[in-house]
Formats: C-alpha cells, sequence, structure tokens
C-alpha cells in the first residue's frame, strides 16, 4: 500500500501525536541533567524540580510586596487585553470585509487601503502607538487590533465574493434590501470563516500583546517573562511559555468547538 493511502487507527493516531512531544522533553530533561552535572549552579536548562518549585512560587505563593499570586494576576491582565484587542479585531473586520465584499463601492474605496494597511509590519509602529495612545492599556490593545484587522478585513472580504451571485440575484428578486441581505444572507455565510481566521491569527495576537508588555507594562505574562530574564530565570521562563502555549491551545480549541457547534453546515465548521 502507498504510504499516502496509510491512515493511523485512533490508537495509533493518539501515539504519533504523542510522540514529537514525549521526544522534545526527553532531549530537553536529558540535557539539562547533563548540565546540572557539570554544573549544579546553571540557569540554562533547569530540571523538573527546580521548574515545579518556580511554579509554586509564582502561582501558589503571594508575591511579598503587592500580595497577589503573580502568574494569575498576569493572566487575568494579559486575557483581559487579548480578549479586547481580538473582540475590536473581529467586529471590525467582519464589518469591513462585508462591506468590501458585496458592495463595489465600499471595495474601490476601502479594499487598496486594507491591503497597503496588511503590508505593515505592527511591531514597526509600536513607538508610535505608545506616542499617540500613552503607555497604559490602550496601546496594547491597539496593537493587536492593528495588527489583526486588515489581515481579518481581506479573508472576510475573499469570502464575500465567494459567494454565489445567483444567491444575491434570489435574495433580491424577493424583495431583500441592502441591509437585509447583508444580515440574512451574507452573515451567516461570513460567520464561520471568522472564526477559522481568528484561530489562526491566535498566535499573531499573542506576539503582538507579549510585545506591548515587555515594552511598557506593569502586569501581564509578557512583562514578567521580560522581567526575570535579567536574572536568567529560566526556572520561570519555561513554565511561562508552556502556560501561554497552552492558553493559545485552549482559545484555538475553544473557537473550533464553537465553529463546529454553530455551523456544522460550513465546510470550515465540518472539518475544523
Amino acid at each position: 500500500m502507498r504510504l499516502i493511502n496509510r491512515h493511523p487507527q485512533r490508537g495509533g493516531r493518539i501515539v504519533l501525536m504523542l510522540l514529537p512531544f514525549i521526544l522534545l522533553l526527553a532531549a530537553y530533561f536529558m540535557g539539562s541533567a547533563l548540565r546540572l552535572a557539570e554544573n549544579p549552579g546553571d540557569k540554562l536548562l533547569p530540571s523538573g524540580y527546580q521548574m515545579v518549585e518556580a511554579i509554586e512560587r509564582v502561582a501558589f505563593t503571594a508575591d511579598k510586596r503587592s500580595g497577589d499570586y503573580l502568574l494569575w494576576s498576569d493572566t487575568a491582565a494579559s486575557l483581559t487585553r487579548l480578549a479586547l484587542g481580538l473582540g475590536i479585531a473581529a467586529l471590525l473586520g467582519l464589518c469591513v470585509g462585508m462591506a468590501t465584499g458585496i458592495f463595489p463601492l465600499f471595495n474601490a474605496t476601502f479594499s487598496p487601503l486594507m491591503t497597503v494597511l496588511s503590508m505593515v509590519p505592527p511591531l514597526a509602529i509600536l513607538p508610535i502607538l505608545f506616542i499617540v495612545f500613552g503607555l497604559d492599556e490602550l496601546s496594547k490593545v491597539m496593537l493587536i487590533v492593528i495588527g489583526i484587522t486588515p489581515i481579518l478585513a481581506r479573508d472576510l472580504e475573499q469570502r464575500a465574493r465567494e459567494i454565489p451571485v445567483e444567491l444575491l440575484i434570489k435574495a433580491q428578486t424577493l424583495g431583500a434590501n441592502s441591509w437585509t441581505l447583508l444580515l440574512r444572507v451574507v452573515l451567516p455565510q461570513l460567520l464561520s470563516r471568522l472564526l477559522v481566521s481568528l484561530r489562526l491569527m491566535i498566535g499573531s495576537a499573542w506576539l503582538f500583546l507579549i510585545s506591548a508588555e515587555a515594552i511598557s507594562a506593569t502586569a501581564g505574562l509578557g512583562y514578567r517573562i521580560f522581567l526575570v530574564r535579567r536574572y536568567m530565570a529560566m526556572d520561570v521562563i519555561l513554565p511561562y511559555v508552556v502556560w501561554i502555549t497552552l492558553l493559545a491551545w485552549l482559545m484555538d480549541y475553544a473557537l473550533r468547538y464553537l465553529n463546529r457547534r454553530c455551523f456544522p453546515w460550513s465546510v470550515e465548521g465540518g472539518r475544523a
């Protein structure tokens, strides 16, 4: 049988899924053991015990200065900023994508603008955002919005253009005006794609957030990572990185589940 036609069974799929993670962990702990055997004070590759101690310190022991549990307060701060940024970007991207994908006048006006804005590296304008919006929460949220909205809008515009013209003509024949056409015909077609696009942009959103927190913040996961880097505290940095990855995966899973439950009829919703 050709390799392209071989499909793993359920048990084999689970094994193949876990195998890369097991190999990575084994390689890390072997390297850590070798380095610590040569130099017990080495900080580059902390042992599992050292990382567990660090997790207990930041997650389950109140900070002496603030009285907060640092991991949870940082998580709350970062997720609040991320939720605001993604929510605003999703709303703006949906509105602009629908308008430019359906109405030729809006397309001629805003589609070139969205194309140009999507090419601007968001991190390059981070200093400008700090100058314009200040060093507080707004600049961090706006970085996510500016970095994601144009790409969402372009993706949804393309999806709107793929809606069969016959469907739009039939709706107009039945008396639908432009507003009804958007809400009853176009919007249901785009919501599933919006969830898929948000899943694809979660990694970028986290990148923008951590970059902003690293430069100007008093709390947040990115802030904590760049704060402890000066002490070479890899026993804190590595668990924080794993925690961010887990949060991103949970967000992706939640969006995939929502898409599957709300839009089982769509290709994206059925295969997600």
